[in-house]
């Protein structure tokens, strides 16, 4: 009776509104809701803080009440404002004995404190009661809170009870306990490196939620280290096996994909475990090339397993069917009209080229679309792509695009990194040094100071150093090209510091050497520069410098030197300058005029800047006046650094004086203040003061804004493995159907149904009929003609689109000699001596279909007989165990077209089976180039098509027509 009245008030209180709360607090969440501005928000919450701190100081508040108040402490937190002053009572509502209360308080506690706040110390005993309690919920609450709360000094005390309940029967305890321990792990490493070991048993248990939260801890600790978790692979595929086999419950599954999540941890622990190592990565080909098989593309879950799995096929060691797969994969991402799917293809398209460079030019068009794409984060990782696949055949049409593109953006972060990207590839495949240095006055034009002041100083080198090799002519059209290309950009306004500094010291070292322009042009220009950036003190010196370099050139070779006057007054006003350095360089330059030709000769040598000259630090000729002021009581030199230690000593050692002072008591009365002393200087009067202090100008130093270049980027091995993928087709799963459209053959795979736009397999029926591609249905969109040549200057390539089956990864090899380069590039891949598994080889006893006799989870924990498991393996290996010969499936088909690309992906699977010497090749030439399509001699069928149509074209020049009633001379004529 009483239970039915509690039910009837929850009812009663649950058609007003909830189940518990008070119509206050339902007005409470409806004003928040309703607020029009943030001002509203926060008068609303100051007016409940303001009432909450009034109630909870009654000390008689019912429960009921005190957890409504907590719940409404939450809001007031989670909007911005400070509730510290209810955190004891969240805290007290901890230590209740009813299970919802104390839920709610671990619940406001968990996101009121942290681990190093006060009150943490007040519920540690909690926690260690309600871990050893009998009701798994409040185990689960109290575990939650030992996640967020505990701290490195309080996991001593509760990790004894958190490893205790690893072996709760209730899964939801175990697996909050491994939850808890990779917490602790994460804090403290050192404080659970003796517990490591439960993380293995776990992996086996018999609960996959348990299993699933195991994966965490363990790919943390195999990022650290891997060597140490190699015996981990076999029980990782076979985990992963079987969640791809859907064994696991139907609740696990998202988007009718098995236990996606679980997957892609799997996956990214794999990557770690079969990098560099060939015999580990042996054990993954099969189940990864299972995933790319029964993974859905039609979902954001799916992809993102395809995504995983091509990152792992691009860790492991190389496998050419899994690079064939993910290609394929690649190519459907590429090809979507999602942006998203387009960035996934991207980033592993950069994965897969440093396995093999060749695999981008099936996807070349792709990318060029993705580099024009609108979406600026798209194009960014397309330039990042680019950069990597970056060679001297394709840098031009490269850093040109990369340039561009620095031109249209405004963000200087993004900016500065391109720029150092175009340098690097510059300096790294540039084809001439003419280019390299058109490329560098670029970037320099367009980035402005955002580039490095090493560029600058590199390009001054460059451009003095020359070929070398080539002569003294290629050299000196070198340096005249220079010249020139810097008279054209000297006009510009607003060029950066660096780039002036390069232009005014090439055009004082070369701009008269051809003799092309006279020495009044090129001063004229550099006093245009000094005068158009007379703020900055380095343009204005390299300017003086480089006028002094024209005037000597000129008093060497025997002409007058007639100095301009706007030079002149250059020089005066440098002269008076408040700088040291201009004021040098304008005396020098004076003085420099005033010599002879033979002194001008010795002191500036024509084109010595790259001339070494060496430097005796030791300067001996000083020795002997050295020695004689010593001995006439000077002091010794003292270094710069013994100097510099010395002032610290000395300073620590006055600032020790001072506080001893300033600690000890004065007990002296102050110094009297002096009267002042009258002064017998008459004071200055103003007009005087004025004439003899003079005002400087104002003096603003120029910023100087450097940028850090990038580390470049190498791709080492990239040139060692060489995939040649033409000519190959992968099908994946078990060649039992057809490769023509219209045969119809019976499988035993499910079917999948489309109901309300959402795929169903249905196990029962069979598989008919192949549907049409979409290739095969989609007429191709005519390639315009820039974009093949841009295609063909980025990737060396033909542009033109491939026609090809859907799961083929490239074109038919044209000639027998193709082929031979296909069985060549696959060897340098997959070295002969240990051949990789076939994936196409179903008849394995450890592959199979059905369920296995044996737990892989009850080997892993080590639970059944050793004497049960080779009975079992034993009774496995009676009987027969042929290979299948795949070949046998395809002798009665037809191939045509696409199709007999199978021919291809079999003949490379079998050692002494070639079908490409077999093969009629029939050429049809089209306007953008030659496809080739080779059908099998054995196979063939029928008349010759192109035969039968120049005998149409014959008959119908005869007047014959073909509708006549004359079958056997049409018969005759078609073949």
């Amino acid at each position: 009776m009483e239970q039915l009245k509690t039910i009837g008030r929850e009812l009663a209180m649950g058609s007003q509104g909830g189940f518990g709360q008070s119509k206050e607090f339902l007005d409470l969440i409806k004003s928040i809701g309703e607020a029009r501005s943030k001002a509203e928000e926060e008068r609303i919450i100051i007016h409940e803080m303001e009432t909450l701190k009034r109630r909870l100081t009654d000390p008689d508040i019912p429960k009921r009440k005190m957890k409504e108040y907590i719940i409404r402490l939450v809001y007031v937190e989670m909007l911005g404002h400070d509730a510290s002053f209810g955190y004891i009572h969240a805290v007290k509502m901890t230590h209740d004995d009813n299970l919802l209360l104390k839920r709610t308080g671990y619940l406001a506690v968990t996101l009121f404190l942290n681990e190093d706040h006060d009150l943490i110390i007040l519920i540690v005993n909690t926690i260690q009661k309600d871990l050893k309690s009998d009701n798994y919920l409040i185990v689960c609450a109290a575990l939650n809170a030992v996640c967020r709360l505990i701290n490195e000094e309080t996991i001593p005390a509760v990790l004894p009870q958190v490893v205790e309940l690893l072996g709760h029967s209730k899964e939801a305890v175990r697996k909050k306990a491994i939850m808890a321990l990779h917490r602790f792990h994460q804090k403290s490493p050192s404080s659970i490196s003796h517990l490591l070991s439960n993380f293995r048993k776990r992996l086996c248990d018999n609960d996959p939620g348990v299993m699933g939260a195991t994966l965490c801890p363990l790919f943390d600790l195999i990022t650290t280290d891997v060597h140490s978790y190699k015996d981990l692979v076999v029980s990782f595929v076979s985990i992963l096996k079987q969640v791809a086999e859907r064994r696991l419950p139907k609740s696990y599954d998202y988007h009718q994909m098995p236990a996606p999540f679980i997957q892609i941890k799997l996956l990214k622990i794999l990557a770690l475990l079969g990098a560099g190592d060939k015999q580990a990565s042996e054990h993954m080909y099969t189940v990864v090339g299972d995933i790319f098989k029964k993974c859905d593309p039609l979902s954001n879950i799916g992809n993102a397993v395809l995504y995983q799995s091509i990152c792992c096929v691009s860790s492991i060691y190389p496998n050419l069917k899994l690079l064939e797969a993910a290609a394929d994969v690649i190519s459907r991402f590429l090809k979507s009209d999602s942006h998203n799917l387009k960035y996934m293809g991207i980033d592993a398209l950069g994965r897969l080229i440093k396995l093999s460079p060749d695999i981008a030019e099936q996807h070349q068009l792709a990318v060029i679309d993705c580099m024009e794409d609108p979406d600026d984060t798209l194009k960014r990782k397309t330039f990042e792509l680019l950069y990597t696949m970056t060679k001297s055949t394709n840098v031009e049409v490269i850093v040109d695009r990369m340039i561009e593109y620095m031109i249209s953006i405004t963000d200087h972060h993004y900016k500065t990194y391109i720029a150092s990207r175009c340098v690097k590839l510059a300096e790294e495949f540039a084809p001439n040094n003419h280019w390299f240095i058109q490329t560098i006055n670029k970037v320099f034009e367009h980035a402005g100071d955002l580039v490095n002041i090493k560029v600058a100083h590199d390009l001054m080198r460059l451009i003095a150093e020359g070929f070398r090799e080539d002569g003294d002519t290629v050299d000196s059209e070198l340096r005249s090209s220079a010249v020139e290309s810097y008279l054209r950009i000297i006009g510009n306004p607003k060029l950066p510091s660096a780039f002036l500094q390069v232009i005014c010291w090439v055009l004082g070292e070369y701009g008269t050497a051809d003799g092309k322009y006279s020495a009044s042009y090129i001063a004229g220009k550099l006093c245009d520069v000094a005068e158009a950036y007379s703020n900055d003190e380095s343009v204005k010196a390299y300017a003086v410098t480089a006028l002094m370099k024209v005037y000597a050139f000129e008093k060497m070779s025997g002409r007058t030197v007639d100095i301009l006057p706007e030079c002149q007054s250059l020089i005066e006003e440098l002269s008076a300058s408040n700088s040291t350095d201009l004021q040098q360089r304008a005396y020098e330059l004076q003085a420099t005029i005033g010599l002879d030709a033979e002194a001008v000769g010795n002191i500036m040598p024509a084109d010595a800047s790259c001339e070494d000259i060496e430097i005796d630090k030791d300067l001996p000729f000083l020795n002997s006046y050295v020695q004689r002021s010593l001995e006439n009581g000077a002091q010794p030199y003292i270094p710069e650094s013994q100097r510099n230690r010395m002032d610290d000593i000395s300073a620590i050692k006055s600032l020790d004086q001072r506080e001893t002072v300033s600690h000890g008591l004065r007990f002296e009365a102050y110094e009297l203040p002096k009267p002042p002393v009258p002064t017998s200087i008459p004071p200055i009067s103003p007009a005087i003061s004025a004439e003899l202090v003079p005002v400087p100008e104002p003096y603003h130093p120029r910023e100087t804004h450097q940028s850090t270049s990038e580390p470049s980027v190498s791709d080492d091995g990239a040139s060692q493995v060489k995939l040649r993928l033409d000519g190959v087709q992968k099908k994946w799963g078990r060649p039992t159907y057809s490769s023509s459209p219209g045969s119809s053959v019976s499988t035993s795979t499910p079917t999948q149904k489309a109901v309300n736009g959402v795929s169903q397999v249905d196990n029962t029926s069979t598989v008919s009929s192949k549907p049409t591609s979409y290739a095969s249905r989609t007429p191709e969109p005519e390639i315009s003609l820039e974009k093949q040549k841009l295609a063909a200057s980025l990737f060396g390539g033909s542009s033109k689109p491939e026609k090809r089956a859907p799961s083929a990864a490239h074109k038919t090899p044209k000639t027998h000699h193709g082929a031979n380069k296909v069985h060549a590039a696959k060897t340098t891949v997959v070295p002969p001596e240990v051949p990789p598994p076939d994936l196409l080889d179903l008849g394995e006893a450890t592959v199979t279909s059905s369920a296995p006799s044996i737990d892989p989870f009850m080997q892993l924990e080590g639970l059944l007989d050793e004497s049960q498991v080779l009975s079992t393996e034993n009774s496995k290996a009676v009987g027969p165990n042929k290979e299948p010969d795949f070949m046998d499936l395809f002798y009665g088909t037809t191939l045509s077209g696409q199709g007999s690309n199978f021919v291809d992906l079999l003949s490379s699977n079998k050692d002494d089976l070639d079908f490409t010497s077999e093969m009629s090749k029939v050429a049809a030439k089209t306007g953008q180039g030659e496809t080739i399509v080779s059908n099998s001699a054995q196979f063939s069928k029928g008349p010759n098509v192109k035969a039968s149509l120049e005998k149409d074209a014959v008959v119908r020049q005869m007047g014959v027509n073909p509708t006549s009633q004359n079958p056997n001379l049409f018969k005759d004529l078609l073949g």
